[in-house]
């Protein structure tokens, strides 16, 4: 009982720490080192919870980080179990949460638009509700899930503006973000397009997706107009230090696996990294944590075949 009590609360300071800095992916990995084992059902349920008792904005960021979560860390019939037991403590949650029922309905409409339910889990929850505020919840789920264009509307459920979409859908305007910039080299229009997104607290997808285009191109025109991007980003302070780290750190924990497709990796992003510390944006505690090339060896069975015993090639981006 005491290491639940123990976890349980370590679980609400990574859900209240996730709700300041937006990362998925950084309180997904906090949230599996708690070690649930069998009980991962606990775990929407415990977000959903905390969710309950805050705004709009940090409810549909709740949704978007059990969404995030499904299949990796929490499975279908964790979150069967889980809405099953919230449906049944909605008398006790409505205490704290008057609006407890409509909360619940749209966290499960939600889930279902998000394809980690199948919309008959209704139905069964139906057939078992013991609570009028059972009742009330899914009514709520089934109506928003009846309405025209239900499953697309519902990204929207919670009344937030665009700065809280699902990942996904960040991850492909801020792709397209950047594709258009290098076509076109509009400082000016790419940084209206991120202001649009309203999503600051995810800038650092857009350093770590600028890197990523970097390192496949392999082309230093595309090197110079990245590194002007994000120089004139962080010069506004538009992408924070903070945000502009975090990007770079991501590209270098990942870069086993990118050089496994772009064999040349690890000699780019050293070009690109000194290339930015040279532009002054990128402090020497961040490029010190470059890792060395050495260990990303494009050859493994043979480490005398080094990636940087290579010229670079002259390959032209498509852009």
């Amino acid at each position: 009982m005491e290491g639940a009590c123990r976890r349980k609360k370590l679980g609400e300071s990574i859900v209240l720490e996730y709700f300041d800095h937006g990362d998925t992916r950084e309180a997904e990995l906090a949230l599996t080192e708690l070690n649930f084992k069998t009980k991962t059902h606990l775990i929407p349920m415990l977000v959903i919870e905390i969710a309950m008792d805050h705004k709009p904005s940090h409810r549909e960021m709740a949704s978007v980080l059990i969404s995030d979560m499904y299949t990796h860390l929490i499975k279908q019939k964790d979150f069967v179990t889980a809405f099953d037991k919230l449906l049944k403590n909605l008398p006790d949650l409505i205490l704290d949460t008057p609006d407890a029922p409509v909360a619940l309905g749209n966290f499960l409409a939600r889930a279902i638009a998000d394809d980690c339910l199948p919309p008959k889990v209704i139905e069964m929850y139906k057939a078992k509700a013991d609570s009028q505020h059972a009742v009330d919840a899914l009514v709520r789920a089934d109506t928003l899930l009846s309405m025209k264009h239900g499953l697309v509307r519902l990204d929207n459920v919670w009344g937030v503006g665009g700065g809280l979409r699902p990942v996904k859908y960040l991850i492909r305007q801020i792709h397209l973000l950047l594709q258009e910039y290098i076509s076109s080299e509009d400082l000016k229009e790419a940084t209206r397009c991120l202001f649009e997104l309203e999503v600051p607290h995810f800038h650092h997808e857009l350093v770590y997706e600028a890197i990523v285009m970097v390192l496949e191109a392999i082309n230093n025109h595309v090197e110079e107009k990245m590194c002007k991007l994000l120089k004139s980003l962080s010069d506004a302070i538009i992408i924070t230090p903070d945000m502009m780290e975090r990007g770079f750190i991501r590209v270098f924990d990942d870069m086993p696996d990118i050089i496994l497709d772009v064999p040349l990796a690890s000699t780019v992003l050293e070009r690109f990294v000194e290339r930015c510390q040279k532009a002054g944006f990128l402090p020497d505690h961040v490029v010190r944590q470059m890792p060395s090339r050495y260990l990303n060896c494009s050859f493994f069975e043979n480490p005398s075949l080094c990636v940087e015993c290579f010229p670079l090639p002259n390959i032209l981006y498509p852009y």
